[in-house]
């Protein structure tokens, strides 16, 4: 059984963005860079809400080619690239391809089909509205969280109407603040 894998930033309060979308509030580093690459090493399988997939998918299919690309933006480059990604979406209109499939419907039967299957973490990046729905139906299993030392005072939540047990893998403190947080579903 695979894990299922939420890769999220968060301010103090427990908020992913802005009231109107924000996120110019999150503090990124080499260091947190280096931190999450270790993570998606062990992820071949990215699972996406429509929005922050169409926001994902115009920058890192080429984000590695351009001339000023940091160590970063070739390393996710190159994973984004031979990753399989899948979207969920009721309203898009794209047709799959062979590394971007589009999940509608019954999304819980499908997404508890993607973790029986061979291969390693799925990861989810953003995507708060559907990191919510899979907490609720209970397919979450880790959490990496990055707590950004701001509190927002409202915004996206990424905790709503939900109550999980978690148990705390590990902590990391980075030199920008932020605090990395790894737990795992009791």
């Amino acid at each position: 059984m695979r894990n299922l894998v939420v890769f999220m930033h968060i301010s103090l309060d427990g908020f992913t963005a802005r009231a109107d979308g924000a996120m110019n509030w999150i503090k990124v580093s080499d260091e947190l860079f280096e931190y999450a690459n270790a993570r998606t090493e062990v992820a071949d399988t990215a699972l996406y809400g429509r929005k922050t997939f169409e926001m994902m998918d115009a920058y890192w299919p080429t984000a590695g080619d351009e001339p000023d690309a940091s160590k970063h933006d070739i390393e996710h480059s190159t994973w984004y690239n031979k990753t399989l990604k899948y979207v969920v979406s009721e309203t898009t209109e794209q047709q799959d391809t062979d590394k971007i499939k589009f999940i509608s419907g019954d999304v819980k039967a499908q997404v508890e089909g993607l973790k029986k299957q061979d291969g390693g973490e799925i990861i989810m990046f953003g995507s708060p509205g559907l990191a919510r729905y899979l907490m609720a139906e209970g397919l979450v299993d880790e959490y990496w969280l990055f707590v950004n030392p701001i509190i927002l005072g409202a915004g996206i939540p990424l905790f709503a109407n939900v109550e999980i047990k978690l148990r705390l893998k590990k902590s990391t403190t980075l030199a920008n603040g932020v605090v990395g947080l790894h737990y795992i579903k009791e």
